[in-house]
């Protein structure tokens, strides 16, 4: 009964979604959904990470390189025709397609890519995966052959480049403040770089008259409607006005596929650790003191009712996350057994345990309010905030302040606009949220990418500003060893280090939430041809071999 009101909450806020826009019936024109907000503004920096449109990388700024992680990191050449890293590790060679061109006509060639690791050098705050740190030097071989000399070998070093995006030096070059750059009416390399309609409402993304793989691009071009929360993009997916979409979408058989099986589709894999998180570095001092204790985290990590989120505000979609490593079944290849016999514990809901382990560390309530306070009395008054309209989200944070208030703790509920959430997170302004990662192939991204610190105050996956001096020098030996028995070892002291310490709370792994129609296209990836991660997520590069696939549905 406790959380079946949340469930009515939902189906009712589904009944009162807005319709979206009807897409028009001519042209080989793709509708799609990557991001949820109540206006667009016309931002296509490549660089940002909070106000630029979704569909800005692969699809206006293709990658070197899209490796498939459903095929073991398999490499897709895209703007690169090869890579080479030498035997020493120290060293990475690109070779860059011949002929390619911008989409303004101008040759793309080895200066761009040596412009941009001079730019974002040269302004540190546009090099958001912090691939700085890793080069010793970027040197032109030859107009199409570029090398990356590296300060200590690194096996894994391709992955990291190519998620860098390329611009064009002649249009850079002459931009004074890159970061705050709207970039409005970009010259890009990927397939779809021009901007034929904007409005706060819809904007439309076509053609690159100078793609260099335009044989396969069978899509004339993009339309996203504005579309502000889960509801409304499930009223367009019902009504058969979207093509392609990422959402959380209750009861999606009955709610979706039921409105059309033949055409409305979808595919789930299991995909994002989606964690609860706290700021080490928030401005309120006395959450701050409760944050950076990690009996505090133990105890406040064994008040999570996982299996009811999943059940409840998932849907059943999700796969429990009880790990204390942050791992999960989708590294289980990896998992060293000595986490869930020395840590396991802290990954289980268990309330009296919880609330014991609160009182034994000394969070109990000193001034009689009915609220727990820090061991040396000061309050705690923990703000656990969220975007709007991410209604599975909303849901889970709902039934997990049900558990901690129970427990004793003052936990409330805040909703702003997503851009706002993520500056927060990026800013480790925050107290707590929940935060979503996205999978790779070998666990030490996800570890690099929550736990770099020379990744603070650029990206939100470093959202909790939590370090650890022991736990960084493993990845950086990790990553220049090509021994794989000791590559296992310095993995297993990781794993341990981040269970004990417990810097994020794993709650569950969100299924890759990917919906299809095939009325006017074909060509989707599906559970029977999982060719690479179709999902139309921004954190998704694959979805550029996605729109490659498409074919538009002959008229009859």
């Amino acid at each position: 009964m406790r959380t079946s009101w949340i469930a009515a909450a939902s189906v009712l806020a589904l009944m009162a979604a807005a319709p979206a826009q009807a897409q028009d019936a001519s042209g080989n024109v793709l509708t799609l959904v990557s991001e949820q907000t109540t206006t667009f503004v016309r931002n296509f920096n490549p660089f940002g990470q909070t106000s630029a449109r979704y569909t800005t990388l692969d699809f206006m700024y293709e990658p070197l390189v899209v490796f498939n992680r459903l095929k073991a990191n398999e490499p897709n050449f895209r703007l690169a025709e090869s890579y080479e890293l030498a035997d020493d590790l120290k060293s990475i060679t690109f070779v860059l397609r011949e002929g390619l061109m911008w989409s303004d006509g101008e040759s793309l060639d080895a200066d761009d890519v040596i412009f941009t690791y001079d730019y974002i050098t040269k302004f540190p705050a546009l090099d958001f995966i912090s691939v700085s740190a890793l080069l010793e030097s970027v040197e032109k071989v030859d107009d199409r052959t570029v090398t990356f000399h590296l300060k200590e070998p690194n096996s894994l070093i391709a992955n990291t480049i190519v998620g860098m995006p390329i611009v064009p030096e002649h249009v850079w070059a002459d931009v004074a403040d890159p970061v705050t750059f709207a970039n409005e009416n970009p010259v890009g390399s990927g397939p779809m770089t021009e901007i034929t309609r904007f409005t706060p409402q819809v904007y439309e993304q076509c053609r690159n008259p100078h793609y260099w793989d335009a044989e396969n691009l069978k899509v004339d071009c993009l339309r996203m409607p504005q579309l502000a929360d889960n509801p409304q993009v499930l009223s367009a997916l019902a009504e058969g006005t979207l093509d392609w979409a990422t959402s959380f979408i209750p009861d999606i058989d009955n709610t979706f596929v039921a409105k059309d099986p033949e055409h409305h589709h979808y595919w789930f894999t299991p995909s994002s650790l989606v964690s609860l998180q706290m700021s080490m570095t928030t401005p309120d001092e006395n959450n701050r003191k409760a944050f950076t204790d990690v009996n505090f985290r133990r105890a406040l990590s064994q008040l999570i009712d996982r299996q009811t989120i999943v059940d409840i505000a998932g849907y059943g979609y999700p796969l429990v996350n009880d790990d204390p490593a942050a791992l999960g079944e989708l590294y289980a290849s990896f998992a060293n057994p000595e986490v869930d016999a020395q840590f396991g514990q802290y990954g289980q809901f268990d309330l009296e345990a919880g609330i014991a382990a609160l009182d034994a560390a000394g969070y109990v309530d000193a001034d009689g309010d009915g609220f727990r306070d820090n061991p040396d009395g000061t309050p705690i008054t923990i703000d656990f905030m969220v975007p709007n309209g991410w209604t599975d989200w909303i849901d889970a944070v709902q039934i997990s302040i049900e558990s901690l208030s129970e427990a004793g703790l003052n936990v409330k509920m805040s909703t702003p606009e997503a851009a706002v959430w993520t500056q927060n997170l990026i800013d480790g302004t925050y107290s707590m949220t929940l935060n979503a990662l996205a999978s790779a192939a070998n666990p030490y991204f996800p570890y690099i990418r929550s736990f770099n610190p020379n990744d603070f105050g650029k990206s939100r996956f470093t959202a909790p500003h939590w370090e650890n001096a022991e736990l960084s020098d493993l990845l950086a030996q990790y990553t220049q060893t090509k021994d794989a028995d000791e590559a296992k070892a310095l993995m297993d002291q990781a794993q341990l280090i981040v269970a004990e310490n417990l810097p994020i709370v794993p709650i569950y792994n969100s299924p890759a939430f990917y919906q299809y129609n095939t009325s006017r296209f074909t060509g989707w990836a599906d559970a029977e041809n999982p060719k690479y991660s179709p999902v139309v997520s921004n954190a998704n590069p694959a979805r550029l071999l996605q729109l490659l696939d498409l074919d538009p549905v002959a008229a009859e």
